[in-house]
């Protein structure tokens, strides 16, 4: 993959007050190299066209910086439109360093008008857009949350993402296509059945899968009361999982489960998916592909495993939402006081299946990639906090004191048609998740 690279253009013209310029060009260009290396900075302001014009011919960005570090007029914006049709574009205005009664020395505000105006008759999908000074904290974590979204969008499209198996019926809204993905998303699909996985893992010995067995073993409480049976063919389904996702370097996955793995192979695919979420592999169940990559985002965006599951329950006194599925969490979401703890699914009654309460958190992102009834994408976001709380049901869970009104968002997310699938992230993403779906020109829905 093409390395990612964040270009600063600080643009201008010599007749205002340059030495305050200067000072906000170094300073903003410390800033950006601190969020990102590979950031492209001038060795001088670009204060004319042609000086703009000859910095791009040695730049190949994935985000632009532009920033109007003096006034310039639309003509400059203009040839960075010409020149990058589709990289997207933070615009920067710099707070005016003095009010004086005196001269004015930047003027940074009237050229954002004018870079504004010509990139909205340029393009459809919006911009991203920041005011003040780059000491300012709300400018930085502005900053660095663009950068991050930016970085996202780049790896997205070296993600190569598969989808195992079929959605079961009445689970459409999960079957992901593959030229929506390439064509939205810059993801590659591809497809496999679930009964070539499942043919692959009845081939392994025991000494094959040892290993296998050992890994899970240190991270999770009573594998060794899985029936036999069933934990040799669980090691047995991870090795053909993990050898096939290294092997195809899959960065997420959308899997089958029920029936199929109950009926036909007699073990749940449920702790395989869950390994495969600690070892940064995102894997959703039910072959929810636009689960698996809301997954995929969450976890590239926290650098950690998210849970994935179904709102299941709402308490109006304690203002929260509760999440669930059937046993599929990462290990490392565990509750410190019982650990990631293995038992059986709670319909079928085979495992070995995850059951726990998953940690707190001070900040969290529910998160989902849905689709309206027209078919078009949409972000569902919601903030809020994990509370410390034991499992809820059979399975894994956890519960979200959201920001705003739980009781509103149930009934307007219901009313608005969402997926019944969602994705919990450890920590506030949000402003990086709306900053991409503006760079993907994608209606966030935010709750």
């Amino acid at each position: 993959m093409r390395q990612f690279q964040v270009a600063y253009l600080p643009i201008g013209v010599p007749t205002f007050h340059l030495e305050s310029a200067q000072k906000a060009f170094d300073a903003s260009a410390n800033l950006l190299r601190s969020l990102e290396l590979n950031t492209a900075v001038p060795q001088e302001m670009l204060l004319s066209v042609d000086k703009l014009s000859a910095f791009m011919d040695v730049i190949d960005p994935d985000l632009i910086v532009l920033q109007n570090v003096t006034f310039a007029n639309a003509a400059y914006a203009s040839e960075v439109l010409h020149r990058f049709k589709d990289v997207p574009i933070l615009l920067w205005t710099l707070r005016e360093p003095v009010i004086d009664g005196g001269r004015l020395r930047l003027n940074s505000l009237t050229g954002a008008y004018s870079a504004a105006n010509a990139i909205r008759h340029f393009r459809s999908e919006p911009f991203t857009y920041v005011y003040g000074a780059p000491e300012e904290e709300k400018v930085i974590a502005k900053v660095k949350a663009t950068v991050r979204a930016a970085r996202l969008r780049h790896e997205m499209r070296s993600l190569k993402m598969a989808a195992i198996g079929h959605t079961p019926q009445g689970f459409g809204f999960g079957r992901a296509l593959d030229l929506e993905l390439l064509d939205t998303f810059g993801v590659h699909l591809e497809s496999i059945e679930a009964r070539e996985l499942i043919m692959k893992a009845q081939t392994y010995t025991d000494e094959e899968c040892e290993e296998y067995l050992n890994k899970a073993s240190s991270c999770m409480v009573g594998l060794d009361k899985t029936p036999e049976r069933n934990r040799k063919d669980f090691a047995r389904l991870l090795k053909a999982y993990e050898e096939y996702v290294t092997t195809n370097n899959i960065g997420a996955i959308a899997s089958r489960c029920w029936p199929d793995f109950f009926t036909a192979y007699g073990t749940p695919v449920c702790a395989v998916l869950a390994m495969l979420n600690d070892m940064g592999v995102a894997a959703s169940c039910e072959t929810d592909g636009y689960g698996a990559l809301s997954m995929y985002l969450g976890m590239k965006l926290s650098d950690s495993p998210v849970f994935f599951g179904d709102p299941v329950s709402m308490n109006e006194e304690e203002n929260t939402i509760s999440f669930w599925h059937c046993g599929t969490a990462a290990c490392s979401l565990a509750r410190t006081d019982t650990g990631a703890v293995v038992g059986e699914h709670c319909n079928r009654h085979i495992g070995p299946t995850m059951e726990f309460g998953c940690k707190p958190s001070d900040r969290a992102t529910v998160f989902r990639i849905g689709r309206t009834p027209e078919g078009a994408f949409r972000f569902f976001l919601t903030t809020g906090k994990i509370l410390d709380k034991p499992q809820q049901f059979f399975g894994t869970s956890l519960v979200v004191e959201t920001d705003s009104n739980a009781e509103e968002i149930i009934n307007e997310s219901v009313r608005d048609g969402w997926e019944p699938h969602y994705v919990v992230v450890y920590g506030d993403v949000s402003q990086e998740l709306e900053i991409l779906a503006d760079m993907l020109d994608i209606p966030v829905w935010r709750y």
